[in-house]
């Protein structure tokens, strides 16, 4: 903070160096000291060369003692001890120095106690926090031992004199020194501190307070102790501002550097660009700063931590932060206890565990902050944990959260690592209850995702035990919260302030976790893997000339791990998306190969067999057959006891050849694995397939049954496809009995309470067994007819059973509930599934239902959807009679709706359609009469159409000739009636085009008006800027000294004896158009004046008269007071000021406020002079210058314009000042 001189620095050469600031510490120790002592000549003395003291100052006391040297002598002595690091040899000086003054005046003592307060309190910062190890603790030389001394030192200075000034100084240090010593705060809540540490921080700002009063506030350092005090107690902005209050007053104080101070208060304000700048700064003027180079490395640690630790960025910021810093810091001081937390957490990191535990000691013994001994021991801590001595590093742990409080407030990663202790033992409930502890106690915006990590992973480790235990439990909730948990960890990474990067094991764990209820969510979550190693495949590997992403996605899949790969083609295929898992497939086989080839030891051979089996299956739901076959045949060839592949060559066997190949097949399969229940399960489907054809009467002598129920009995009692099998069973088999008689209805319902049996067995084995639920659900409508029980039920398993028949049964639940809507939708859902698009029963569904709906809405049109319907139906099958008796049927029905429809609401081309649907229906039910097989007795439909030939077809025939009468009636209203409608209609729409025409007119208008507003207001901003410009401009002359531009100054007139001087001060205007600076002074007078009522003729005071402001806001209204005060008081201007009202009336308001009193008078002067832009004081004449006006006469007007025209001459646009406390001052230099 050097002055400058000239442009340069204290007048010192551009090329000159600026030096920099040095430490004052011991800058008064001379080099050398002559010791005055005894001899034959009285001028004899012992030089002492003070910089290169002996090791031993037994001697120098000795000497000291024996020639009763004075007190400065030892303190000098003893300083230059000190200058040199040996404080003890000072320490003895000193006390060798206070015993030799026993005889001596108190107050000669008084220095040397004191100092020797300074030198323990020197000890006490290099002193061990706590002993060392072995060492006795009444023995150990702690820094609390040292605190005793210098208190007991300063204790009896303070008893020779309280009011010492440096005893105030070192009373506020030691009082810091006791507060760092303090237990920290057990209190929740960042910023708490403890209350005993709060009391010795605030006696020690007292103590600061006082060293400052006694020296007028120029002891730089009782106010950097303030900010220290400021500083532990939390109050940062104050504890900055102090500090750079002694930077500001002394910029050459560099020991102690308020610089550091000024860093830290910053860093805890979360300003740390502006710490990092202050202690770059130190280090500039101190490179050899010690704790400037730690927090510097501390401030690139910090920023490293937030860039992903895989890029360049990281490296580069750690690296500076580590060999740039911190390292000189250690070399510079090798016990300077952050510098070894920082550099044990780095060979922590390197597994260099022996220099982690000097390091970590050093920094817990020699530091007196509570932070960096808690750092200490989470270090040792963190090594002990990676040896596997837990019981020790659970010690370590519970020492480093005391140390930074314990309990709510504590050290969250030493709390994480007990949590982890915990989870090693075994002992997972401890560490649940820990993790969610850590969760709670954190804040929102920083909540604990290390924590969160780990605990959502140990309730998803729960729920996967759960599924392969032996009894099932209910683990939903511990579900829901390992999904909660690490689902904000996966929102978090998106977030860039969080910088976190993603982790595949927690989107492999949700993944497992999403894949029974979720399947779509766990697909997402894989292939969010999938991306991350592909992201992590260098560039190097990518093979050449693929540009298109998709295949060059395909290409480096086969450097991904095929577990992976083969999972999501699982997914995929779940889904239903059979060529993206057949890809996936393929890829998963290829990066088996890759391994192969690399011989990497991991078994690929069950790999690849498991792939390709899967690849197979993909194959065949795409209708790949051949395909898959040849995939097959490979397995078998490699594996001849892989039965599954056997399996689905026999299946597709029997597909291709159902009568010879297949089956022999099938049953050559059964009789080599007739053990196996996959096999028997195919055997069994294939006999129920074969057995359709002839079932018997009798259920127990079905073969597929029989089969079933020797699967039960002699291979796995809770085989779940044999329970459902016969459950399957015995619902057909109750379904085709009879159930005319009450005893033929009890059978019958025992033979759906048969099935349910079967169904519910399987539930309990696999509750989530959809196939054994449908199957209850059925029996729940066909038997007990509970619509409202069964819906739920084939609601929950239409998503895992991919079957039309799920929907077909919705469909006829919402039915049968009259919910007719709901049932077209489920059963154009069914209609829509593969393969089903023209099935006639689908078809014969929706044709009903569009029925029943007409029946219940009264609907014309949904009886003719309903009729389309059936006739599709019938399209599609026309060999079945039953179909056509349908469209028979709705054709009748449509008859007899339209029939009572009013005429109103029907046409006569409606009832011509429905008459010919009448006599086509009439025909096909004598078709259907003469089938040998038709659906109803052949009596009932002959009655059927009888009755439509002779009853229906003659009321239809009178509703006809009486919808022509109607319409023939009503030609001309009806035609009438549908112009007006059309022409209402046109209308409307006319109305609605021409509003948004309007609605554009008016935007358009709206944006041309927004433009101009936007073009004027840049062309006033521009001619402003211009106008600033000039006025700037113009307010410059050349100074013609320097020749320089200087602002220009105001001339004051010289006063002459033969002309009066005028006492207005004019304020000038700015030109209103061209602003030049021959511009008249007529132009420059403003058009509107006002006129001043006097409330007595012989006022004393001119602030007694009432000045009334015109309409004009541009007139500067001081100067129109002023110029109507001169008026007034001036008899030579009268008749003119007289003249010129008269000629001016039209446009001056005249205010004859004569009679009011001076309250109102006063009120009316401070109301007008509200909105002057700057507030003016008012100004008493006294009986002089009252004089000196009436000797001046009218010549005052003219003297104040032509004063205003020569300030017009030189300066033209500028605005002088004149307000009232100028002209005040003015006088007075006059």
């Amino acid at each position: 903070m050097s002055a400058t001189r000239n442009g340069h620095a204290n007048g010192a050469a551009p090329g000159d160096m600026i030096p920099a600031p040095i430490s004052k510490r011991f800058s008064d120790i001379p080099s050398a000291i002559d010791i005055p002592v005894q001899g034959d000549q009285e001028d004899e003395a012992v030089e002492i060369d003070l910089e290169d003291l002996v090791d031993d100052p037994t001697e120098l006391c000795t000497l000291f003692e024996n020639e009763r040297a004075a007190r400065t002598y030892w303190m000098t002595v003893s300083l230059a001890y000190a200058k040199q690091k040996k404080i003890d040899h000072a320490i003895e000086m000193l006390n060798r120095g206070g015993n030799a003054m026993q005889d001596n005046n108190p107050k000669e003592k008084l220095s040397i106690i004191t100092c020797l307060c300074w030198m323990y309190l020197w000890k006490s910062r290099e002193a061990p926090r706590v002993p060392p190890e072995g060492g006795l603790l009444s023995e150990a030389k702690t820094k609390d031992y040292y605190l005793q001394l210098a208190t007991s030192s300063l204790n009896e200075a303070s008893r020779i004199n309280p009011a010492f000034p440096p005893l105030f100084l070192a009373r506020g240090v030691l009082q810091l020194l006791k507060a760092s010593l303090q237990a920290p705060s057990k209190a929740p809540g960042a910023g708490h501190v403890e209350q005993d540490k709060a009391d010795l921080l605030k006696s020690a700002l007292k103590a600061f307070d006082q060293a400052s009063k006694v020296s007028q506030g120029k002891n730089m350092l009782a106010l950097l102790g303030r900010a220290r005090a400021l500083f532990g107690l939390g109050n940062y902005k104050e504890s900055l501002e102090v500090y750079q209050s002694v930077l500001r007053k002394m910029p050459d104080l560099v020991d102690p550097d308020p610089r550091i101070g000024i860093g830290c208060c910053f860093w805890q304000l979360r300003h740390k660009d502006d710490a990092k700048q202050a202690w770059e700064r130190s280090l500039e003027i101190n490179p050899e700063s010690k704790t400037a180079n730690i927090l510097l490395g501390l401030y690139y640690l910090d920023a490293s931590s937030r860039v992903p630790t895989n890029s360049p960025d990281f490296i580069r910021l750690y690296k500076k932060a580590m060999n740039e810093y911190t390292q000189k810091s250690f070399k510079i001081d090798k016990n300077q206890p952050l510098t070894c937390a920082t550099f044990a957490s780095y060979f922590l990191s390197k597994k260099n565990l022996a220099y982690v535990d000097t390091l970590a000691n050093k920094a817990i013994q020699f530091t007196d902050v509570n932070a960096i001994a808690s750092d200490g021991w989470y270090l040792l801590a963190r090594k002990e944990h990676f040896n596997g001595n837990y019981e020790l590093a659970a010690d370590y742990y519970r020492r480093a959260d005391e140390a930074r409080g314990g309990l709510e407030r504590g050290y969250l990663p030493a709390k994480f690592g007990v949590a982890q202790l915990s989870v090693l033992n075994n002992d997972l409930g401890e560490a649940k209850l820990r993790l969610e502890k850590i969760i709670q106690a954190a804040n929102k915006n920083e909540r604990n995702y290390e924590a969160m990590i780990l605990l959502g992973t140990l309730y998803a480790e729960e729920v996967f035990a759960n599924q392969y235990a032996a009894s099932k439990e209910d683990k939903s909730a511990e579900m829901r919260k390992a999904i909660d948990y690490l689902e904000h960890v996966r929102t978090a990474w998106k977030d860039p302030k969080k910088n976190l990067s993603p982790d595949s094991a927690i989107l492999l764990n949700l993944a497992r976790l999403y894949e029974a209820d979720q399947p779509d969510k766990a697909l997402e979550c894989l292939l969010q893997v999938e991306q991350l190693e592909l992201d992590q495949i260098p560039a190097s590997e990518h093979p050449a000339g693929i540009e298109d992403e998709s295949a060059l996605r395909n290409a480096l899949r086969k450097n991904l791990p095929p577990q992976l790969l083969n999972n999501i083609g699982c997914f995929y295929s779940q889904a239903e998306k059979h060529d993206l898992a057949s890809q996936m497939f393929e890829a998963a086989l290829s990066s088996c190969m890759r391994i192969g080839e690399k011989g990497e030891d991991i078994d690929t051979d069950a790999l690849v067999t498991t792939i390709s089996f899967n690849l197979g299956r993909s194959y065949e739901s795409q209708g790949l057959t051949d395909q898959a076959v040849e995939v097959y045949e490979k397995l078998v060839a490699r594996h001849d006891d892989y039965i599954d592949a056997k399996a689905r060559l026999a299946y597709i066997k029997l597909r291709k050849s159902p009568n010879k190949e297949g089956p022999d097949a099938v049953a050559q399969l059964q009789q080599e694995n007739s053990s196996d229940l996959e096999v028997r399960a195919l055997y069994g489907w294939y006999l129920g397939r074969v057995s359709s054809r002839k079932k018997s009467g009798n259920v127990n002598e079905d073969p597929e049954l029989r089969h079933y129920k020797h699967t039960l009995q002699y291979h796995d009692k809770h085989d779940r496809y044999a329970l459902v099998g016969m459950g399957n069973l015995y619902m057909m088999a109750a379904r085709e009995m009879r159930r005319e008689t009450d005893q033929e209805k009890q059978k019958r319902s025992a033979g759906y309470t048969r099935a349910v049996e079967f169904f519910d067995k399987a539930l309990q084995l696999d509750p989530k067994n959809a196939y054994a639920a449908h199957g209850i659900a059925i029996a729940l409508v066909e038997d007990k007819k509970d619509y409202k029980a069964a819906l739920p039920i084939f609601l929950k398993v239409r998503e895992t059973i991919k079957d039309p028949n799920v929907y077909i049964n919705i469909g006829h639940i919402y039915a049968e509930l009259r919910q007719f809507s709901k049932a077209i939708e489920s059963y154009d859902i069914a209609l829509s599934k593969e393969g089903k698009a023209n099935d006639p029963g689908i078809l014969a569904c929706l044709g009903r239902t569009w029925l029943n709906k007409g029946r219940h809405e009264r609907n014309l049109d949904a009886y003719k959807t309903a009729l389309d319907y059936a006739k599709k139906a019938l399209e599609v099958s026309p060999d079945q009679v039953h179909f056509k008796f349908n469209v028979a049927f709705v054709q009748i029905q449509q008859v007899q709706h339209i029939m009572n429809v009013p005429e109103t609401q029907r046409t006569l081309a409606q009832l011509e359609e429905a008459s010919e649907g009448l006599e086509a229906a009439i025909v096909a039910l004598d078709e259907i009469a003469t089938h040998p097989q038709p659906p109803y007795p052949k009596a009932d439909l002959e009655q059927r159409a009888n009755m439509a030939r002779n009853t229906q077809r003659k009321q239809l025939g009178r509703q006809i000739e009486k919808q022509k009468e109607y319409e023939e009636k009503n030609k001309e209203k009806l035609a009438a009636a549908l112009e007006q409608r059309q022409a209402e209609l046109k209308r409307r729409e006319e109305e609605r085009q021409r509003a948004l025409e309007q609605e554009r007119e008016r935007q358009e208008k709206i944006r041309k008006e927004r433009e101009e507003i936007l073009a004027r207001d840049r062309e006033i901003a521009e001619q402003r800027a211009e106008e600033e410009k000039a006025r700037l401009e113009a307010e410059l002359t050349t100074d013609s000294e320097t020749g320089e531009k200087v602002k220009r100054k105001r001339k004051i007139k010289a006063k002459s004896t033969g002309e009066p001087r005028s006492k207005g001060r004019s304020r000038k205007k700015k030109a209103e158009t061209d602003g030049s600076e021959d511009e008249s002074e007529e132009e420059r007078q403003p058009k509107k004046k006002r006129k001043l009522a006097s409330k007595k003729e012989s006022s004393k005071y001119k602030s007694a008269e009432i000045v009334v402001d015109s309409s004009d806001d541009d007139e500067d209204a001081l100067e129109r007071a002023e110029r109507a005060i001169e008026n007034h008081r001036s008899p030579a201007s009268d008749a003119d000021n007289a003249s010129r009202a008269d000629n001016n009336e039209d446009r001056m308001d005249v205010d004859n406020a004569g009679g009011q009193d001076d309250e109102e008078e006063e009120e009316e002067v401070t109301t007008t002079r509200a909105p002057t832009k700057r507030g003016r004081r008012g100004r008493v004449l006294d009986d002089s210058d009252e004089d000196e006006d009436e000797a001046e006469g009218g010549g005052s007007a003219n003297a104040e314009a032509n004063g205003g025209s020569d300030a017009g001459e030189e300066e033209p646009a500028a605005a002088a000042d004149t307000s009232m406390a100028d002209a005040a001052d003015e006088d007075e230099e006059d």
